[in-house]
């Protein structure tokens, strides 16, 4: 009976060692595969995740995307570096409801300075569930040094009175721009009251229109 027995015993352990193999050689060219989809989004400036909205398990992320978290979200990142920022978990769950209609919600958005974080929510990727199941987010950071460095060019400001010449053109007010640059309001009147000089107007909104327009002049693919 052993000796009936044995060959397929040896046969099967050898179709258990080639399935052992095809198995590993599958998960090898998957990996491979998705560092080189990985590389290539970064290649183009896409950072991207992968989310689990039932426990907020970062499933993939491309290189770019984890150096952004990791800037963005130290802390989140530093204790729980295999989950997404709990603000971002939180903003998604918040948006499910249009998602799953096929409606692109609001895009997360974070502000240091003149550089900012966007996310938006790209597509789907695994079956809907009871618990939200897995999204696509895309990151992009920006950043508008290039812009205040042209109005620094331009009308010979300080980078300094650049910088709240910027701000005043997104909008914001004296206190406001004074929390953003760390000076008080006072010395962001002092800073406009030298730029309104230079560039012989009496108000923010005349400053700011000047700005604007001469900026755009000088790079049409520049802020807008």
């Amino acid at each position: 009976m052993n000796a009936v027995l044995q060959p397929r015993v040896e046969r099967w352990g050898e179709a258990m060692v080639f399935d052992r193999r095809g198995e590993e050689e599958a998960l090898e060219n998957a990996q491979r595969l998705a560092r080189q989809a990985g590389n290539a989004l970064d290649a183009f400036g896409h950072a991207c995740i992968t989310l689990r909205v039932r426990d907020g398990r970062l499933l993939w992320q491309t290189p770019l995307a984890r150096d952004l978290l990791s800037t963005w979200f130290p802390e989140d990142v530093a204790r729980r570096p295999l989950h997404a920022p709990q603000a971002v978990l939180e903003w998604l769950r918040r948006h499910l409801a249009d998602a799953f209609r096929q409606v692109e919600p609001p895009r997360f958005s974070l502000s240091e300075g003149a550089r900012r974080l966007t996310l938006r929510l790209h597509q789907q990727t695994g079956d809907e569930d009871d618990a939200g199941g897995e999204w696509l987010i895309v990151m992009r950071e920006e950043s508008d040094a290039s812009f205040i460095a042209a109005i620094c060019d331009a009308f010979r400001l300080t980078a300094r009175e650049a910088e709240v010449i910027y701000w005043v053109v997104k909008g914001k007010i004296n206190r406001d721009i004074a929390d953003i640059v760390g000076a008080s309001p006072a010395t962001v009147k002092k800073h406009l009251e030298h730029v309104f000089a230079k560039l012989g107007v009496e108000t923010r909104t005349a400053a700011a229109a000047m700005v604007l327009g001469r900026v755009r002049q000088l790079s049409p693919q520049g802020e807008g």
